[in-house]
């Protein structure tokens, strides 16, 4: 029976930042150790490097510095500085700061005045000191609590603020930055704010043209059919191109910040480029036609953004400003600004008719793209169509996919916040590893996907053949994306195969699936590969997992005597009661990533293409041989 003992003992009240170390999820998403961009140790770099953007976009100081090393992280601005007697509560008290009053700061993107002090909270060790008028106020802080502080004269210091952090191993665990994630986070911010300077451990970065240097020189893998369009409004900055490829590659960015997941802007202006070619041409193309192989970005500004979650991932905001005025009767009225919806409809359909019918040029190249698409997508969907329907016959559907209770009968049901988030589909290859992965998964939330063999190579196959596929095909049905990427089903895609030949050339071929038809699941973060333990080492005590050589080595020395060493060849081979360990909330997952200056057909004809020299040379230096897995050094 279940304790009944509930008393006044059992309420309790979470001083200060205390909440914040209970539940870093509420603020800064996941924790991580650093192998992801979304991980926390980003999200609290970020949250300091948003203040100083915010003081710029205000219109003070026109540098950010940045110092990165190993886990300590300085951040220096030129902006007007903390007032000095509101230093300690600015960046301890929680729902505290100047971005509450809108005359202060406009358009910023963190307005809930919780940011800085998640970060203190998750420092071992935070130092703030703001500059102003030749003087300074300075605290130090341990895990968020305060160890001193005090005031000074600090001539010669232009003003601004400076903060030094080191993310909490206690929190983190054992992690590191990955620069070229933070590069990428700084290069970003240097596109969004045309003449601002952010040095990143001594390298300047700053762009003179905004959006389109961020397409011309990081989108733009592939050749454009026609020059980048690039149109800027008052508060809206868009580019627009088309190349050949598959799916669409548009960055989205709020007030400075990289939505990667999106939101209510890039739905907006994903409707807008199919609704302004659509009535510029005067034909009743589909939209996904007219977005084919679309390369763009686009970013807004707007008043008290409404972000999904505290990583501000994802904006929720339906208008460009919403505010609560006081008549003088003292009644409370919500005045509101445009729709984001129509305001970006309206901005595109206006400029990028004008563009066109200017630029008459590239009007042919655009429609023939639109063309092009509509007339193997009409010859796709009809083969696709056949195939569901076949398998619907026959249920092969059902005995391939093992779907979660997060999914029952294609309605959503338990949609709390956490599970949209760990929804996931582990993609495996035949009855004995999908059969432990469904024993040993979370039902909630976990599914399973078997595929029967090795998929067809996509790279030297054409989109017919590959439409054809039943393994393929089943796939994007179980994922929901046949229509559109937006109706995914799952927000992590795992690719779990066997650490063998077999197993890695099946990886390979899904990878490559996913990289020619479907690459914005790969840009959006959607896609990992599962890693498994390659060693099980053991005594009579204990059990160690090890995931490599170098982990098994150690454990061997570690456990000392009576060791006995297994060698995982399989996924099938592991127990599902051991197998829920690799699969829960420790799981190892590593990214599929795509640098965003890759080219998709570069990496595809390297891995996939004809058996080059080039290739040869790389398999051997890099792939280590059963026998030196094998080999035990102690």
């Amino acid at each position: 029976m279940p304790s009944s003992n509930y008393t006044d003992e059992n309420i309790r009240t979470l001083e200060g930042v205390q909440h914040v170390r209970m539940r870093p999820g509420m603020y800064i998403g996941r924790l991580g150790n650093g192998n992801n961009p979304g991980d926390g140790i980003y999200v609290l770099l970020k949250e300091i490097i948003d203040n100083s953007i915010d003081e710029f976009a205000m219109g003070f100081g026109k540098e950010v510095r940045i110092d990165i090393q190993m886990n300590d992280v300085t951040v220096r601005d030129f902006g007007r500085g903390i007032p000095l007697d509101s230093v300690v509560k600015a960046v301890s008290i929680l729902n505290t700061g100047g971005k509450f009053d809108d005359k202060v700061f406009k358009k910023s993107v963190g307005l809930n005045g919780v940011g800085t002090k998640a970060v203190n909270a998750l420092s071992e060790a935070f130092y703030v000191c703001s500059y102003r008028e030749g003087e300074c106020s300075w605290a130090r802080f341990e895990r968020g609590e305060l160890k001193d502080s005090g005031k000074q004269a600090a001539s010669g210091e232009k003003d601004g603020t400076l903060v030094t952090f080191t993310p909490d191993s206690m929190m983190f665990g054992e992690y590191a930055y990955n620069m070229d994630y933070v590069e990428t986070m700084v290069k970003n911010y240097s596109y969004l704010k045309k003449g601002l300077t952010l040095t990143l451990n001594g390298t300047s970065y700053k762009s003179e043209n905004g959006l389109l240097d961020l397409v011309n020189e990081n989108l733009l893998s592939d050749e454009p059919l026609y020059p980048p369009i690039h149109l800027e409004g008052e508060d809206i900055e868009i580019v627009l191109s088309h190349c050949n490829a598959y799916g669409e590659n548009i960055s989205s960015f709020v007030n400075g910040q990289n939505t990667r997941d999106g939101g209510t802007h890039l739905a907006a202006y994903r409707e807008a480029i199919a609704k302004t070619l659509k009535e510029f041409f005067k034909k009743n193309y589909d939209p996904s036609d007219c977005r084919q192989g679309v390369v763009g970005a686009i970013s807004i500004q707007i008043q008290e953004p409404n972000f999904e979650g505290q990583t501000k991932t994802k904006l929720g905001s339906n208008y460009m400003w919403e505010k609560q005025i006081h008549e003088e009767s003292g009644a409370l009225k919500t005045d509101i600004g445009p729709t984001i919806r129509s305001y970006v409809n309206e901005f595109v359909a206006k400029n990028l008719d004008n563009y066109l019918h200017i630029h008459k040029e590239i009007v042919p190249v655009i429609e023939d793209k639109i063309k092009s698409s509509q007339q193997e997508r009409e010859e796709i969907s009809g083969i696709q169509k056949k195939t569901r329907e076949r398998n619907k016959r026959t249920n092969v559907y059902n005995r391939k996919l093992r779907d979660c209770r997060f999914h029952y009968n294609d309605k959503v049901t338990e949609k709390t916040q956490e599970n949209i988030e760990n929804s996931s589909i582990f993609i495996t290859e035949g009855d004995s590893a999908s059969g432990t992965i469904t024993k040993a998964r979370n039902a909630n939330f976990q599914a399973v996907f078997s595929l029967r063999g090795k998929p067809i190579n996509c790279y030297k196959e054409g989109r017919k053949k590959v439409a054809e596929n039943e393994e393929l095909n089943l796939l994007i049905s179980a994922l929901g994306v046949e229509d559109d990427l937006e109706n995914l089903r799952y927000n992590n895609i795992i690719v779990a195969t066997d650490a063998d030949d077999d197993g890695m050339h099946i990886r390979m071929l899904v990878l490559t699936f996913f990289m020619k038809y479907y690459p914005d699941l790969i840009r959006r973060g959607h896609v990992h590969i599962l890693q498994t333990p390659l060693f099980r080492v053991r005594n009579k005590k204990e059990n160690r997992y090890c995931y490599s050589p170098d982990e098994k080595e150690k454990a061997v020395k570690a456990l000392k005597t009576g060791v006995e060493i297994t060698r995982f060849k399989g996924l099938g081979e592991i127990s599902s009661e051991e197998f829920v360990h690799f699969i829960g909330p420790d799981m190892r997952l590593d990214l599929v990533k795509l640098a965003e200056e890759e080219s998709i057909a570069d990496i595809m004809s390297f891995y996939m293409g004809d058996n080059t020299l080039e290739r040869q040379n790389f398999i051997r230096a890099n792939l280590r041989s059963e026998e030196e897995l094998e080999d035990v050094n102690i």
